[in-house]
């Protein structure tokens, strides 16, 4: 048997770790020929050994006068990784992604940092398990133009678009009503509202249901990752905002549902557990004989549906509006959300202030219709740094 050569983007954050898991379990099916990570050389290093990766890249370190000890970082995790071959920046990730063989590439690099790895795997025409909403977000309209160009896949891995993709299947536009999202609601679904100026982040960062990054656990508090997630369905599934909604699924266990013209509404259920959506991405269109996920219907209990709360969820409906907006205006609320989160983990601002940074940074916008992709990362920077920069 054939293995499929799997390039790992983000192998040491949430949904990184869960792919190994994935790949333990069908070390016959995969093998990684390439494994990136921020700034984790340790981790990455161990997983290279575990693996036998061949070749690492360390986005975040591309200093080439650091020193570990007395020796230059470059070398001494070169030495460490050792017989891997390491690579450091996002130019080098961006010119393996161009240059290697491999069959799937996973980009579960957070936020906008993932979108270069991403528009560089579909120029190829490569298949993308994508698990960076952040690039549909800021570059769907140019991703759209390049999977018609080059006939490359995405496979979503996020939980929700992975339901949407497989009860869509093969039915066509004209026979679906409705894409709805999910979402758990997060970790402050039901704290009373006067209490949110004194939410604090290690509070925040306790999701309810899932095992995830740092940002995507605030997004999910502020709801924010549900606007981002309309937009990344509206440019997968290629269906107008009026198609797409959101509610709140408090156990998080039916991932999203389609419902169709005829009124019937078909579902995708499991226990909250990232491998099983991987699992189908690295799979598809095959499906893998797998132990790591059980679902006892007997035991799942009441299943509930609530809708999204405007009070308690504002910048859920700010993302509704901008993406209608469109052109540049995504990237900017992502830049904001993105520096709005930084600045309140370093406790520079409160919770609420997120929502307030981000409409700021909207209004003081003028909207750029088409905007390439040396805008959007221009824009995207702009954005961030002067927001970080005014506080």
């Amino acid at each position: 048997m054939v293995k499929k050569r799997l390039t790992l983007l983000g192998a040491t954050g949430s949904i990184g770790t869960s792919t190994l898991d994935v790949i333990r379990e069908q070390s016959a099916q995969f093998e990684i020929i390439l494994a990136s990570a921020h700034r984790d050389y340790d981790k990455l290093i161990a997983i290279s050994h575990e693996f036998a990766i061949p070749h690492l890249v360390l986005t975040g370190i591309d200093e080439p006068n650091r020193h570990l000890g007395k020796t230059p970082l470059r070398t001494a995790i070169s030495d460490l990784a050792a017989p891997a071959r390491v690579w450091f920046g996002e130019d080098e990730l961006v010119g393996l992604l161009t240059d290697l063989d491999y069959d799937i590439a996973l980009n579960a690099i957070s936020g906008s940092a993932g979108l270069r790895s991403t528009m560089t795997v579909l120029q190829r025409g490569k298949c993308l398990a994508l698990a960076n909403k952040e690039s549909l977000v800021m570059a769907g309209h140019l991703v759209k133009r390049i999977r018609q160009a080059t006939g490359a896949q995405i496979i979503p891995v996020d939980s929700e678009h992975s339901a949407l993709f497989q009860a869509i299947g093969n039915s066509p536009h004209s026979d679906i009503r409705t894409l709805h999202i999910t979402a758990s609601g997060g970790a402050f679904r039901d704290l009373p509202l006067d209490r949110f100026d004194s939410i604090t982040p290690q509070q925040a960062l306790q999701h309810p249901n899932w095992d995830m990054g740092a940002k995507v656990t605030l997004d999910s508090a502020t709801m924010f990752n549900k606007a981002l997630e309309v937009i990344e369905a509206h440019w997968l599934f290629d269906l107008p905002y009026n198609h797409i909604d959101a509610l709140i699924h408090p156990q998080s266990v039916i991932h999203s549902l389609v419902e169709y013209v005829d009124g019937s509404i078909l579902a995708q259920l499991s226990v909250p557990d990232m491998r099983l959506p991987i699992l189908y991405a690295l799979s598809h269109p095959q499906r893998f004989t797998s132990s790591l996920v059980d679902t006892n219907l007997l035991r799942l209990g009441t299943l509930t549906f609530l809708p999204i709360e405007p009070e308690r969820y504002p910048l859920f409906y700010t993302g509704l509006e901008v993406a209608r907006s469109g052109g540049i205006m995504p990237t900017v609320m992502n830049a904001a959300n993105e520096a709005a989160l930084a600045l309140f983990i370093k406790g520079s601002i409160p919770f609420t202030a997120i929502h307030r940074l981000v409409a700021t940074a909207i209004d003081a916008q003028t909207n750029i219709p088409d905007p390439d992709l040396e805008t959007i990362l221009a824009i995207n920077r702009q954005t961030y740094s002067r927001i970080i920069a005014d506080h």
